[in-house]
């Protein structure tokens, strides 16, 4: 795919969710890639990966490698290291108030979809619109009406089949929006996570989702059919503003006739008619 198509589908997205955040492009840099299209990409260290996304989101192009991961959730979902014992065995997870069984949290992280040891020794994080070529991974964090657009977009491309949704409300950003659509080759959606919300600038109605790079074009076909008609009538709320026009209309109309009933009102309209003339 062409950087000219890249920037298009960054164009069409930041329409679709808004000023003040990027679409982000991932890319998953294994040991023999050349990573020299990121050389200019500022190299982070004591960060999570939901706060390397935040950067991007926002504007910057950052690399993470495995020493400067902060999160280890995130490192043994990207093949970095293993998992921590503490973290494996679910205790963590009570610790922090997450689940209430450790057995709760050791069956979490057992689901929860890795990438093969090493098989990732870079990640490499911008705005889509400065993506250097096609990302591995397009990850989208906004609001949650705007990203439901992009879950129907993909569901045109799939012919109609109900979309689904793989999450273990844990390891949102790095495993259900990259990890997730990486394997799968799918856009895979989520509410977000304990995490992300506590460690980035991810709002209360904002959430997160990923779809493979290699997908973007088809992807953006299918949001500008819904840019021409569906999205701008769903916001425009006319069946709603109708309906709320005629409650107003109707709650008018009651204290109208409320007014005429009261006691003394019938005479007081007749005093004052009769002053008239």
């Amino acid at each position: 795919m062409s950087t000219l198509l890249v920037q298009e589908g960054a164009s069409v997205l930041r329409k679709l969710v808004g000023d003040g955040t990027d679409a982000v492009a991932v890319f998953l840099l294994g040991p023999k890639q050349q990573d020299s299209a990121f050389a200019s990409f500022e190299s982070i260290r004591g960060h999570r990966y939901c706060q390397a996304l935040m950067k991007a989101r926002h504007g910057g192009s950052v690399t993470l490698e495995p020493d400067g991961l902060a999160c280890p959730a995130a490192a043994a979902a990207f093949g970095f290291r293993p998992l921590p014992a503490q973290l494996a065995n679910g205790r963590g997870l009570v610790g922090f108030g997450i689940v209430a069984d450790a057995s709760a949290g050791q069956r979490m992280f057992a689901g929860m979809p890795r990438l093969a040891e090493q098989s990732v020794v870079k990640i490499a994080l911008c705005p889509l619109h400065s993506a250097p070529h096609t990302p591995d991974v397009v990850v989208v964090e906004g609001p949650a009406e705007s990203l439901m657009w992009l879950v129907l977009a993909d569901l045109n491309l799939r012919g109609g089949e109900r979309r689904v949704g793989n999450t273990a409300v844990l390891q949102a950003t790095c495993v259900d929006a990259t990890v997730v659509p990486y394997l799968e080759q799918r856009l895979n959606f989520s509410l977000g996570c304990y995490g992300c919300r506590e460690a980035t600038d991810l709002m209360p109605g904002e959430t997160v989702l990923g779809f493979p790079g290699a997908s973007l074009e088809s992807m953006i076909g299918a949001v500008k059919m819904l840019l021409a008609q569906a999205i701008p009538r769903s916001r425009a709320k006319g069946t709603y503003s109708r309906m709320a026009g005629s409650q107003r209309e109707e709650t008018l109309t009651g204290q109208t006739c409320s007014r005429i009933e009261e006691p003394g009102l019938e005479t007081e309209v007749v005093g004052n008619a009769g002053h008239a003339n």
